[in-house]
């Protein structure tokens, strides 16, 4: 069977079991299949697999069937510019949490030194990020899972930061080791409803400690607010994402907390996704 037939069988697969980037998933499934880009395989459609070279892209069209994220079949994603190591113990990274990086990086010189926390950091992605663009600042980085810790350890080393970033096994009510310039956090904000009617790859693979957050999704939002207060300089910077239709609730949080609202971001469906906030006292 040539590269062509092959990902016409995978478009067939993926089709039927209601995957909407089936053409896009088999191109890369047939890649990964046979450790060649994506261009490799679209310019030599009449090359002929061999058979190895076939079951294992037939396993990895189950998987994707399955519903299985393409990040983790891969075990890696891109943000920012940079790759990064991911499984099931962590979130997959998202475009719109590019949006604290770029914030960051507008409030900050290139080189400033400047101290960072990052809240319930997953696979490090974020913290990783700046720190790459900020090469004179340090960071800290906590969750309170032990597995999602070991991926952003994994990734610390990959990007030579393992000495910049130190990544704790810790909840943030326990956490008081020092004053930070910036905060940053893609906390869980996703309330119980809501969590029902995400998608199969989504709520299947995806951890649910770093997705729901109680009946209204504010639950941790609501206690990094007040444990930022403790953490941060004064002056210094909160900056999160949260979900739809909570862009008030946010805001009365913070003022409660004494922080200044600087700003608000919109994602690229122009929903309302990060805020910047300043600790006033």
């Amino acid at each position: 069977m040539n590269y062509l037939s092959s990902l016409n069988y995978g478009n067939k697969i993926l089709k039927s079991n209601n995957i909407r980037s089936y053409k896009l998933d088999s191109e890369l499934l047939l890649a990964k299949a046979l450790n060649k880009s994506r261009e490799d395989i679209l310019t030599n459609l009449n090359f002929t697999l061999e058979q190895k070279e076939f079951y294992m892209f037939k396993r990895l069209l189950i998987r994707r069937k399955k519903k299985e994220p393409i990040a983790y079949i891969f075990n890696q994603k891109e943000f920012w510019k940079y790759k990064f190591l991911v499984n099931e113990d962590v979130l997959i990274p998202r475009p719109e949490t590019e949006i604290i990086v770029e914030e960051v990086l507008k409030l900050t010189s290139y080189n400033s030194s400047k101290l960072f926390l990052d809240i319930g950091t997953g696979s490090g992605c974020l913290i990783l990020s700046i720190v790459k663009e900020r090469p004179n600042s340090q960071g800290a980085a906590i969750d309170i899972s032990k597995k999602a810790i070991k991926i952003a350890i994994n990734n610390a080393k990959m990007h030579h930061l393992e000495n910049k970033v130190k990544f704790i096994n810790i909840d943030i009510d326990k956490f008081n080791n020092n004053k930070y310039d910036f905060i940053v956090s893609n906390p869980p904000y996703i309330n119980e409803i809501s969590f029902k009617r995400l998608e199969a790859n989504v709520k299947l693979f995806e951890p649910t400690i770093a997705l729901k957050a109680g009946l209204d999704g504010l639950r941790v939002i609501e206690n990094i607010i007040k444990q930022s207060k403790k953490l941060l300089k004064k002056n210094g910077k909160l900056i999160f994402e949260f979900g739809e239709n909570q862009e008030n609730k946010v805001k009365n949080l913070l003022m409660e907390n004494k922080f200044y609202i600087n700003k608000v971001c919109k994602d690229i469906r122009s929903f309302p996704r990060v805020i910047v906030s300043t600790k006033l006292i």
